[in-house]
């Protein structure tokens, strides 16, 4: 059998660890007391997690400038490796202002933990609205993703990371599948094409829908909700583990799908973060990433199918995974079953529209969603969430 490892590199060639040895982690411990500090928030934090266990190769750090710069002017690294997104660390002049270039810096988590360490290869000064308009199309500070970049520090600390020890996940501690770990998954079950589906919201049946019409064209479906650092007014990531948890007990083949966390934090950059997101699966090792409508879209910012349009800015093969788009699906009533208008006769009065913000909307009026936006069980896990 062909090796997976093989036939599905990751990003750049080779997945980065970036975990400390124990060695290593010994040292560092030693000049805890001695090294300058920067406190994390939760994003900095998943990032750090990230980088070091491979999900961003192949990232071994927060970005220098060049890199920065070229990511956020033309979606690639300095070696014109394909890369949509920035991945920094950003501090205020105070903090930033004692911090030698060349030293080590200690970061500790949000609680005063410290669980990295970054050897500061570099500091600088970034144009916030310049990177705000150029990854997530507005200078609007109403968007979540924009918002986050005009409170965050002026100061952007560069160079490589350890991480000093790897947690289990407080919630999904069972479904903490690190890169490393899903690639031998897939090796061992045989799948030499693999599916990534990205969300951040619970399952209804238009998900349902298009993620298995993907996998009855490749050998496995991995499931990966995203469970880092999202909107306050998104659904609880413990909600909707629940709801997935659900669909693989009564509704998905257990022996073709894989429910994992994806615990890096959303942007809500739409279709850069399409890339971004198609990107880190490939690094899980998915040889194929669907994309539907609207991808990490928030509000109108985007248009329904900018997030797969983006993908045709690069050469074919050049990003080393392959987008599978989707239409909008709904509920034909026609046909009674789900569809899109590639298959549906109907006319658009036959046609029920799901949506994550529907769904929410029926909740918290104290209605259970028909059967045709979500599965009963779903709805009633759904429903007992809202309420408590």
């Amino acid at each position: 059998m062909t090796k997976i490892e093989e036939t599905i590199p990751a990003h750049g060639g080779k997945l980065i660890n970036r975990l400390a040895t124990t060695a290593e982690r010994d040292e560092f411990m030693a000049q805890a007391d001695k090294l300058p500090r920067v406190q994390l928030d939760e994003r900095a934090t998943s990032d750090l997690v990230m980088i070091a266990i491979g999900g961003f190769s192949p990232l071994q750090g927060f970005m220098e400038q060049d890199d920065y710069e070229n990511v956020v002017d033309n979606m690639r690294l300095k070696n014109d490796l394909p890369w949509s997104v920035p991945v920094t660390l950003s501090v205020t002049e105070e903090v930033a202002e004692p911090l030698k270039e060349g030293g080590w810096v200690r970061l500790d988590d949000a609680n005063g933990r410290f669980i990295g360490v970054l050897e500061l290869t570099q500091k600088y000064r970034y144009n916030k609205t310049h990177e705000a308009v150029k990854v997530y199309g507005t200078d609007e500070d109403k968007h979540p993703g924009v918002k986050v970049v005009y409170e965050q520090g002026e100061i952007n600390l560069a160079g490589p990371i350890w991480l000093l020890q790897r947690d289990d996940h407080p919630l999904f501690p069972k479904y903490q599948i690190d890169p490393a770990q899903s690639r031998k998954l897939f090796l061992e079950r045989g799948w030499k094409t693999v599916v990534g589906f990205q969300t951040r919201n619970p399952i209804h049946r238009a998900h349902e829908y298009i993620q298995k019409c993907a996998l009855e064209t490749v050998d496995g479906l991995f499931l990966h909700p995203l469970v880092g650092a999202t909107k306050s007014d998104d659904v609880p990531a413990d909600v909707r583990m629940r709801c997935y948890e659900i669909m693989m007990d009564k509704y998905f083949p257990q022996n073709r799908v894989i429910l994992a966390i994806n615990p890096s934090a959303m942007r809500y950059a739409g279709p850069r973060e399409a890339i971004f997101h198609a990107l880190i699966r490939k690094n899980y090792g998915c040889t194929h990433f669907i994309v539907g409508r609207d991808h990490a879209g928030v509000g109108d910012y985007y248009g329904t199918y900018d997030a797969q349009l983006i993908f045709d800015e690069f050469e074919p093969g050049e990003l080393g995974i392959t987008p599978m788009k989707f239409e909008h699906a709904f509920y034909c009533k026609r046909t009674e079953q789900m569809a899109t208008s590639k298959t549906s006769p109907s006319s658009p009065e036959e046609r029920v529209h799901l949506s994550g913000t529907k769904v929410r909307e029926m909740l918290r009026r104290g209605e259970l969603p028909p059967p045709q936006f979500s599965r009963p069980e779903v709805a009633a896990e759904l429903a007992k969430a809202m309420h408590r």
